[in-house]
C-alpha cells in the first residue's frame, strides 16, 4: 500500500535524501532480494513466510531492497532444530566496503540439548571485535520469536522479545567510532561455519541431519529509507519513538539480569585478549 512520507536530506560525505517510511508486516515479496542458495530461498503464504536451507552444496539468504539510515528493524525468527551444530543463521544490518558497518545477530547451533549462542557485535568504518554472547531463555527452535535492532544517532539496541539484551552507546566524543553514516541493507543467512560456530569449532555439522531450515516471518522496518521513490505494504505505523529510544529504570534492570544469567562472553571483560588496555568504551558504560 503506497502512502506518503516525510522527506528529508542530510549530508554526510554526499547528499542522502532519506524517505521516512514505516511498514508493518512487510511482503517478503516487496521488501527482500534472494541473494543465494536458489529454491533454498522460498517465499511463502502470499509473501508472510520465508524459509532458509542449508545442504552439504550451499547455504542460503536474503536482503532488503532499500537501504537505510537509522530505524527499528523486527524479525521474527524459528531457529534450525535439534542438532544444529556448525550451522549460523543471521539477522543483520550491514553497509559495503572495506570500512563497511555492521550490526549483529547470528545465530550459533549446537548438539541436539544444548543451547544457541546469540552472537551480537557492532561494526563501525571496518572494525568490530566488540563481540557479547548470550544463551536463552527459552527454547528458540520450538516457536517463533521476536528479534529487534533499534539504531539511532545515540545509541544500538538489541532485544529479544521485546526486552533489552544490550545497548552499545555512541561515544565518538571519546574516539570511539560509530555507525551512523553509511545507509545499511538488511541481511539474512544461513550458512555453515563448523570450523568456529560450535565450541570453537570442535563439533562438527552432521550432514546427516540436513537438510537444515530456519523460518523468517513478520519482518517490520520502521526506519529511515534512503533513496528515491518508495513503497510499503501493511499497515502504516507512524510510531517513530526509536529515534531517540532509549533504556528505562525498567530496561536496565532487565539487561542487568540478561547479563547476569545468560551472557556467557563479554568483550570488555576479557583482559587477556586486550593485554593492552580494555577498549575506551568499556570504560564507559556497563550497558555495552
Amino acid at each position: 500500500m503506497a502512502h506518503s512520507s516525510s522527506q528529508l536530506c542530510i549530508h554526510a560525505l554526499t547528499l542522502l535524501c532519506l524517505i521516512v517510511t514505516p511498514t508493518s508486516a512487510a511482503s517478503f515479496h516487496d521488501e527482500m532480494d534472494i541473494t543465494f542458495g536458489g529454491e533454498r530461498a522460498k517465499i511463502s503464504n502470499g509473501g508472510q513466510d520465508l524459509s532458509l536451507s542449508l545442504d552439504q552444496y550451499s547455504g542460503s539468504g536474503f536482503q532488503s531492497k532499500h537501504e537505510y539510515l537509522f530505524g527499528r528493524f523486527d524479525m521474527q525468527l524459528k531457529l534450525v532444530p535439534a542438532n544444529s551444530a556448525g550451522t549460523v543463521t543471521t539477522f543483520y544490518l550491514s553497509s559495503q566496503g572495506a570500512g563497511h558497518d555492521e550490526i549483529d545477530f547470528e545465530f550459533l547451533g549446537n548438539t541436539t540439548g544444548s543451547p544457541y549462542t546469540i552472537h551480537t557485535n557492532v561494526y563501525s568504518q571496518g572494525k568490530g571485535d566488540k563481540e557479547q554472547q548470550f544463551h536463552l531463555w527459552f527454547d528458540p527452535t520450538g516457536a517463533f520469536h521476536t528479534y529487534t535492532i533499534v539504531w539511532n544517532a545515540q545509541r544500538i539496541i538489541f532485544l529479544i522479545d521485546n526486552i533489552p539484551v544490550r545497548v552499545f552507546n555512541n561515544h565518538e566524543a571519546a574516539g570511539v567510532p560509530f555507525p551512523k553514516s553509511q545507509p545499511m541493507r538488511v541481511y539474512a543467512s544461513l550458512w555453515n561455519a563448523d570450523d568456529w560456530a560450535t565450541q570453537g569449532g570442535r563439533v562438527k555439522t552432521d550432514w546427516t541431519q540436513g537438510p537444515f531450515t530456519a523460518y523468517y516471518r513478520k519482518f517490520n522496518a520502521n526506519a529511515n529509507i534512503v533513496g528515491g521513490n518508495s513503497k510499503s505494504t501493511g499497515s502504516v505505523n507512524e510510531n517513530q519513538a526509536w529515534k531517540t529510544q532509549e533504556i528505562d529504570a525498567a530496561g536496565r534492570n532487565r539487561i542487568r539480569w540478561v547479563q547476569k544469567k545468560h551472557m556467557i562472553y563479554n568483550y570488555c571483560n576479557d583482559h587477556k585478549r586486550f593485554v593492552n588496555g580494555l577498549p575506551t568504551e568499556c570504560k564507559r558504560s556497563r550497558f555495552l
